[in-house]
């Protein structure tokens, strides 16, 4: 299995704003915006490591999820949350040629935890010896950090904000998720239960 982005946030979509108003920078200034690209930088990374924590796509951005074989015929569970399209469906076969998948043969289950793919009739198409299975699809919350929830929007501000005030830590101590940061994006993490978890 492998998850590309298609698509990455766009530098308007990034709270810039909010994190200086968060982080009390002074303003009226000749030069408000010197430290717009480090700002940009450190919530791209707050970003990235909430959305790897909770297994969610907070801003909505394109993927292609590529599989070699289903593991359930009738519904594969996509590796990320919240989907809100699947845009297009390609069997690629061992040699590279790609044929599109009927979107009459595949539905979206949607769902905030475990999204599926699920088969129209009996089972998903056929995936040949060394053919693979591309889906494309959308996922997260919104287009604007605005539409993110609440929580997980304060979550990217308190782990962008600990990451500028400690941008020059090298040790494991001050450097890792604070506790209000991991207690707000709690009840986003996947329950795993059973013996595989």
């Amino acid at each position: 299995m492998m998850l590309i982005e298609e698509s990455q946030l766009p530098e308007a979509a990034l709270p810039v704003a909010a994190l200086k108003r968060h982080l009390r920078l002074g303003t009226g200034f000749a030069e408000d915006d010197l430290q717009d690209a480090v700002l940009g930088s450190f919530l791209r990374a707050a970003l990235a490591a909430i959305e790897a924590r909770t297994g969610k796509a907070l801003i909505t951005r394109g993927f292609v999820w590529t599989l070699h074989r289903w593991r359930d015929p009738e519904a594969e569970r996509f590796p990320i949350a919240p989907v809100t399209a699947v845009t297009r469906v390609d069997i690629v076969d061992r040699f590279g040629a790609a044929e599109a998948v009927e979107e009459s043969a595949y539905r979206l289950e949607q769902d905030g935890q475990a999204p599926r793919l699920c088969a129209q009739g009996s089972v998903l198409p056929t995936l040949s010896e060394g053919a693979a299975a591309e889906i494309r699809f959308t996922a997260g919350y919104g287009v604007a950090f605005e539409d993110l929830p609440a929580d997980l929007a304060q979550a990217v501000l308190l782990l962008a904000a600990h990451y500028y005030e400690y941008r020059e830590a090298t040790g494991l101590g001050q450097g890792c998720m604070p506790f209000g940061v991991t207690s707000l994006i709690a009840r986003y993490r996947p329950l795993r239960m059973g013996f595989g978890a």
